[in-house]
């Protein structure tokens, strides 16, 4: 296998054997009529789960960190007629919404490098799902930019070398390119059409009529539109939910959150949550082709069985939720559950849902967490969940509804409150922070800076992903600005995004080497590249995060601001704080409900109702 499929100019790298690449032949049977495929990075799911993390965050002559760490990842499964044993979750949707209209025969998802094996003189679409394919998303612009590549992360290399295969086809006259996926924006915004030989530019599902109707013109030979934006299904019933096996075992559990964020596009979707016969039976398809790891893809878990009901959608069905992962894990075959997103109030609104969700999906963790987990077996759960900012003010502009049923006042109260339930019941999550937000001042960065040194005070943990502001395309901050690259961050901006990772390093520190490695490490990059990609501003946050110089030292010297403490409030005065009409809402058996308050009988049926 070679070290990389393609060199930067798009063309077939030399085997690692010194074997010459193969020169074209075309399919014999002709080619299917409709080829899907996925840039080869986000398509993997035998590597690890963290691996696509990395694929999207460092820059490309980084790749050797995860050859070394992964040396064995390009090593994908296939079926016996080389088409792709497991791909995205989004390309199974557009398989799956394809097969209404035509046949199995005419139809295959096969990776990047097969795909010359497919494409032929009687194909007539490539459909490509990518969701960051010029490295512009939240992560990627940021790390990639620390290290002096800010436009082609590891991500969006092997996209780019897609798509430079598909348009240097022999054939490439005889059939339409449409993309799609939630990093179609960037092709969009970018006009690089051309570029990567693109005709068409999809945003929405592939189940909406708009999507099968742009299939049905490439078939016919018809002309495209650049880009398109498809209806979103509003009913359970109109979504789709393929039972193929799906990279990492994905299967859809929920659309929309909510919270009605600014900057967020998943939340301008309609709030669903699938049926659970519908999930389960995705989750055995995947099983039945041999996945042993299942993951629910959701903005928020815990809206699941709580949409449109009677009861608000941010109180938890704790009732609903135990069932459906009960039987989720319990099914033969799944090994592992990994969780996706959720939100840090509901753990402030049902402590014992957590814990009790804890006894259930623990067990099939594949997270180990050696110094932080109090489990038998170290094991962790780490669910993906918005942090953004510890700034009440910039929360009220850009969040004011992301810490319901509690007022946006109270925002560090509910992180740390729910950050502390988290932590005692080994949740682990991955929190996202948001630097550089339009408008954003030196006193609302100190005021996150407050919130993290108070969660090391505390000895919380997360791992913080501190990330640039990006004006995402349909959101309602798609047209304002923030910083756009790392070297105009001030130095409180960088303090932030080091003092993160410099939290998130400290469960590997306990080796007698590691702090040692992590200061000399810090300090030679910063020498070597560092002090000149990302200007005077980082100097002193990179020297706080080697800890070659103590942090007391540096704030004594003016260098770095080390965050007042926080005086907060405890579930029972957050729970006293929220409106008293929702109180119904809140189980008994949490305990700090206001003295003297009587619940109202809980309705039996109405828990269970989303299960039928």
């Amino acid at each position: 296998m070679s070290f990389r499929l393609f060199n930067r100019n798009g063309k077939p790298r030399g085997r690692s054997n010194g074997d010459a690449p193969k020169p074209y032949e075309p399919p014999k049977d002709g080619g299917r009529l409709i080829v899907l495929t996925a840039p080869l990075t986000e398509a993997i799911d035998h590597a690890g789960y963290f691996i696509q993390m990395a694929m999207a965050s460092l820059p490309i002559w980084m790749e050797f960190v995860v050859n070394k760490k992964y040396p064995n990842w390009r090593n994908v499964e296939r079926n016996p007629d080389g088409s792709a044993r497991y791909m995205p979750a989004g390309v199974r949707l557009v398989e799956k919404s394809l097969q209404r209209e035509w046949s199995d025969k005419d139809i295959v998802a096969c990776y990047p490098d097969d795909l010359d094996k497919f494409i032929g003189p009687n194909t007539r679409a490539v459909a490509v799902s990518t969701h960051n394919p010029l490295g512009v998303t939240f992560a990627a612009g940021v790390y990639t930019s620390i290290f002096g590549s800010s436009k082609e992360p590891i991500n969006s290399f092997y996209a780019r070398a897609a798509f430079q295969k598909i348009k240097n086809n022999p054939h490439r006259k005889n059939y339409k390119v449409i993309v799609g996926g939630s990093g179609g924006w960037q092709i969009i915004q970018t006009d690089t059409f051309e570029e990567l030989g693109i005709d068409c530019v999809v945003e929405g599902r592939s189940e909406s009529p708009e999507s099968m109707a742009l299939f049905r013109k490439a078939i016919a030979g018809e002309g495209l539109p650049r880009s398109v934006a498809v209806s979103h299904p509003t009913t359970r019933d109109a979504i789709l939910v393929p039972e193929r096996r799906t990279t990492f075992g994905v299967v859809e559990m929920t659309t929309g959150c909510g919270r009605r964020c600014n900057f967020c596009v998943p939340d301008l979707n309609p709030q669903i949550d699938l049926p659970k016969e519908k999930i389960l039976a995705a989750v055995r398809g995947n099983v039945r082709e041999g996945n042993k790891q299942v993951s629910l893809a959701t903005e928020d878990m815990f809206i699941w069985g709580q949409v449109h009901k009677d009861t608000p959608f941010f109180f938890p069905n704790r009732d609903a939720l135990l069932d459906l992962y009960s039987e989720i894990v319990n099914t033969p075959g799944v090994e592992h559950h990994v969780l996706s997103h959720c939100t840090i109030a509901p753990f402030v609104v049902d402590p014992l849902l957590i814990k009790k969700l804890s006894d259930v999906l623990l067990p099939k963790s594949p997270i180990h967490f050696p110094f932080l987990s109090t489990h038998p077996q170290k094991k962790a759960l780490c669910p993906l969940i918005g942090l953004e900012t510890g700034s009440v003010r910039v929360a009220k502009k850009v969040m004011p509804s992301k810490g319901v049923p509690f007022s946006i006042e109270d925002w560090p109260s509910v992180l740390l409150e729910g950050l502390r339930v988290a932590n005692e019941n080994n949740w682990f999550p991955a929190m996202t922070l948001i630097v550089g937000t339009p408008g954003e001042t030196d006193e609302d960065v100190k005021d996150t800076l407050d919130l993290i040194y108070e969660m090391e005070r505390r000895r919380l943990f997360a791992f913080l992903i501190p990330s640039i502001f990006t004006p995402l395309h349909d959101t309602r901050m798609e047209k304002q600005k923030g910083v756009t690259e790392t070297r105009k961050l001030s130095p409180l901006q960088w303090q932030v995004m080091m003092k993160c990772w410099k939290m998130n390093l400290r469960p590997g520190q306990y080796s007698w080497w590691g702090p040692t490695a992590w200061r000399v490490g810090s300090i030679v990059m910063w020498l070597y590249k560092l002090r000149r990609v990302n200007g005077p501003n980082f100097t002193w946050p990179l020297w706080m995060f080697s800890g070659a110089i103590s942090e007391e030292t540096l704030h004594r010297m003016g260098k770095i601001y080390i965050g007042k403490p926080l005086k907060t409030k405890t579930r029972r005065e957050l729970i006293a704080s929220i409106k008293p009409h929702y109180l119904q809402y809140l189980r008994a058996d949490n305990g700090d409900l206001p003295e003297g308050y009587v619940p109202p009988p809980a309705k039996p049926a109405e828990s269970l109702r989303v299960l039928a």
